[in-house]
């Protein structure tokens, strides 16, 4: 044990766990969900393609900054900066970091409700009665703020009750769990389905980079959307990863751990499309462009049709839900953590206080899609709003925060401090030829990433 990681702070069990809760913090809805059908609006092959190359020249950078940033303080976001030298304005990224959370949780909880949904009625083969009328399924369910409502409470009293046990007891306990069952899940689920009869097909869209498909969905939109998956798929610049970074020792070096982390988090969105392309292609003629509904309104008619459709439909929607289920677990800690640095809280405490607030700041996104579904400003609804905030303003601009503390040593840590703290251990290690990148390159793509973003949601095509 380092001689930083006394101060009380609570310890991670071992490096698996570490990885797995990254990874799991990293896993959520936007591999199994976002991924898969932003690949087929944009072209297949060529989308998966250019995610993979900003992973490593965005992801995996930014990432090793918020692991070292969290292990050189040994306090979560909103404290980190007090701890380490640089100007005092930094803070405020600390603040918007915390703040951020919580509004990603008044919309995460609601998706994840979501999937709970789902796997028990394709379990008691709800699903399956309504035939063909499936389809409709999750305009049903979004007008309906009960069942909302009851799903988005069995997440948060679920999520805060496994924190409420700690970090290595509770936490870190869990998680393993879920994510060697959720990858047991999607691998048995992924042989399955590439055995089907139009799985040749389904995988040749995916896979294969097609240059005019990239020109029918425009290059410019096809590049931004990689970029904005690419970091939005690692849940960068909120803090969440330095949290875990505060709680490990110095055994490992922080570039190779960041690569562990984005390597298990690529394999999940991966392998989600070697599930959904072969079905669709299989089921569906080749529904491959259903946006968001893909996942709640087409494969749930694909698992009505399928051989073994409930088991498989079941299997899938609980993987949905391990995915969702282990960001719910991980932001919820970079939440506690943070009450706990500022106000001295027990973790109880904390999980009560912090339980109700979730709870009631959830309620206005369920009832963005029924009762308040008249309160759309810019024809956008709640959700969209509070998915903005996070997705489009704080992801881009907090990792740009980031990069700008670890590269600059006159107003923030310095390159030199990054170095020396990322490189403690065995693994792969930051270079000196990084700098240049790190400071003028990395800057230049991350405002890139925010002004598409921006122009993105708000219609602007190219």
């Amino acid at each position: 044990m380092d001689n930083n990681s006394q101060k009380g702070r609570a310890r991670l069990g071992s490096r698996l766990g570490f990885i797995l809760l990254s990874a799991g913090c990293a896993i959520g809805v936007g591999n199994v969900w976002k991924f898969p059908w932003m690949v087929g609006q944009y072209g297949g092959g060529i989308f998966v393609l250019l995610y993979l190359v900003f992973l490593v020249i965005m992801g995996l950078p930014v990432m090793t900054m918020e692991f070292s940033l969290g292990r050189a303080s040994r306090k979560s976001p909103i404290c980190l900066y007090d701890e380490l030298p640089g100007h005092k304005a930094f803070r405020v990224h600390g603040w918007v970091s915390f703040i951020g959370m919580y509004v990603l949780m008044m919309f995460y909880t609601v998706v994840t409700g979501w999937m709970l949904y789902y796997f028990f009625n394709t379990a008691t083969g709800s699903f399956e009665a309504m035939g063909g009328a499936v389809t409709s399924s999750f305009s049903e369910m979004l007008a309906d703020p009960v069942s909302m409502t009851v799903c988005t409470v069995i997440v948060v009293l679920a999520g805060f009750l496994v924190n409420s046990f700690g970090v290595e007891k509770g936490l870190e306990r869990v998680t393993k769990v879920m994510m060697i069952a959720l990858l047991v899940l999607m691998v048995v689920l992924a042989v399955y389905c590439c055995t089907l009869r139009g799985a040749g097909e389904g995988l040749l869209f995916y896979l294969v980079p097609d240059i005019n498909k990239m020109l029918d969905a425009g290059i410019i939109n096809v590049i931004s959307g990689a970029m904005l998956q690419a970091l939005f798929t690692l849940s960068l610049g909120i803090g969440t990863m330095a949290i875990f970074g505060s709680y490990i020792g110095k055994e490992r070096a922080l570039l190779g751990e960041s690569a562990n982390v984005a390597a298990l988090d690529t394999f999940v969105a991966l392998v989600s499309g070697f599930i959904i392309f072969p079905a669709c292609f299989t089921y569906a003629g080749g529904v491959t462009t259903a946006g968001p509904g893909l996942i709640f309104s087409v494969l749930p008619a694909i698992f009505n049709d399928m051989p073994f459709g409930r088991l498989c439909g079941s299997l899938f929607f609980v993987f949905m839900s391990f995915a969702a289920f282990s960001t719910i677990l991980a932001v919820f800690e970079g939440i506690l953590a943070c009450t706990m640095d500022k106000f001295g809280w027990s973790r109880k405490k904390a999980c009560i206080v912090n339980g109700v607030l979730i709870l009631l700041l959830s309620i206005p996104c369920v009832l963005g899609f029924n009762v308040w579904s008249g309160f759309a400003p810019l024809g956008k609804n709640i959700q969209d709003w509070e998915d903005f905030f996070v997705s489009y303003l704080l992801l881009p601009l907090g990792s740009l925060a980031y990069i700008i503390y670890c590269t600059n040593k006159r107003i923030g840590w310095g390159f030199d401090n990054l170095m020396n703290e990322a490189n403690q251990g065995e693994g792969l290690k930051v270079k000196r030829w990084m700098y240049g990148y790190m400071k003028y390159v990395l800057p230049v793509i991350m405002v890139i990433v925010f002004v598409f973003g921006l122009l993105s949601f708000f219609g602007v095509t190219f």
